[in-house]
């Protein structure tokens, strides 16, 4: 198939530090070649891959300098795209709704996987203006709160199966990863290590946005031996840091849509003590990759637990269910069903008759 991937331009793709969504449409794409499709990638210019790259910006927004005010990158990304979009027997956009006016007009096939939470305000009035615009969660709790969307599944993260080595020795100390906001957690993190008497090492970046939240709250507990931050980390320094890790904790205030670094730490063999909201129940399997636990005082006896779990079942299980080549199998399935539907139909504002997979209105615990 010809297959089109189009990424943000926040980061590049892969992404040089932090960057969830860049570095799964990385991952996706290598799989989508490696089966024998011919893939384009709408991103920055300083993007590496093993797709036909087409750049619509020089650099990522992030990192590159001078500042590029996002709007006028993004009016060249979605540009670039209406003019190829013919070429395209499918296009998989990653850059949640802003797509949706031209897509929805142009007749080629598409589909949107949207990467963040979806309970903000306004994204209902967005889907009601595009009711047949196909879309595909990252988990079903993610869908929960726009169950009226043309959700064609879900389709689960994934990650190459050879990218991180696992540790089956007991780490020493506790872990956690991701941006250093309220919701992710940091704080409860930080009374969880000081409470079992277990070293914390922080891996994380400091959102612009919240840089009085890490200096006011953070910062002070900080000291350099129990709680150590880090900063951000590379694939390889990633693997070191979890591997070496007994736990990763993820005490999340949250809705969280997947929670990548999750099968992160399971590829290195190393369990996960969450806090039970948004994904967290689909992705962890509570007493074989770790815990899933309503709050503090559980996570806190769920550390006394850890030598319950066996390292090795926790890879084995990254493996069977969250590896890339796994993700882009699930995916071309979406994208030959829209083809086909496509071919077939002779008129604009077709609702893809597949599986809906409505969400329950509790998820099962696990």
């Amino acid at each position: 198939m010809r297959i089109a991937q189009v990424a943000p331009l926040a980061e590049s793709v892969p992404p040089k530090l932090y960057g969830g969504t860049e570095r799964v449409v990385a991952w996706l794409i290598d799989e989508l070649v490696n089966l024998g499709h011919e893939v384009t990638l709408f991103a920055s210019g300083d993007s590496k891959t093993s797709a036909q790259l087409h750049a619509v910006w020089p650099r990522a927004l992030r990192l590159g300098r001078p500042r590029t005010d996002p709007m006028v990158a993004t009016a060249a990304l979605l540009e670039a795209v209406a003019r190829h979009a013919t070429e395209f027997d499918v296009i998989h956009t990653h850059i949640d709704w802003l797509h949706l006016p031209l897509l929805s007009r142009l007749g080629a096939p598409f589909l949107t996987t949207c990467h963040g939470r979806m309970d903000l305000p306004g994204f209902s009035d967005v889907v009601r203006r595009f009711p047949d615009a196909p879309f595909v969660s990252i988990s079903d709790n993610q869908r929960r709160p726009l169950n009226e969307a043309n959700w064609l599944g879900t389709v689960y993260h994934g990650l190459p199966n050879d990218l991180f080595r696992p540790s089956f020795e007991p780490g020493s100390y506790l872990a956690f990863l991701g941006r250093l906001t309220a919701e992710k957690g940091p704080e409860a993190a930080i009374r969880i290590a000081r409470a079992v008497k277990m070293p914390l090492r922080i891996a994380a970046k400091v959102p612009r946005g919240e840089r009085n939240y890490f200096k006011e709250k953070l910062e002070p507990q900080i000291d350099g031996a129990q709680v150590q931050l880090t900063g951000e980390v590379n694939d390889e320094t990633k693997r070191q840091f979890l591997a070496g890790a007994a736990a990763l904790l993820f005490p999340i205030d949250w809705p969280e849509p997947f929670g990548l670094v999750m099968i992160e730490a399971m590829a290195c063999g190393t369990p996960v003590i969450a806090f039970n909201s948004g994904s967290v129940p689909e992705v962890i399997d509570n007493g074989l990759t770790g815990f899933v636990v309503p709050g503090e005082a559980e996570a806190i006896q769920a550390i006394g637990r850890l030598s319950e779990l066996d390292r090795r079942q926790v890879r084995r299980h990254f493996e069977k269910r969250f590896t890339a080549a796994r993700m882009a199998q699930d995916y071309v399935r979406h994208y030959e069903a829209l083809s086909k539907l496509n071919e077939g139909e002779a008129h604009a504002g077709y609702r893809p008759a597949l599986s809906k997979n409505p969400v329950p209105d509790r998820l099962p615990a696990k």
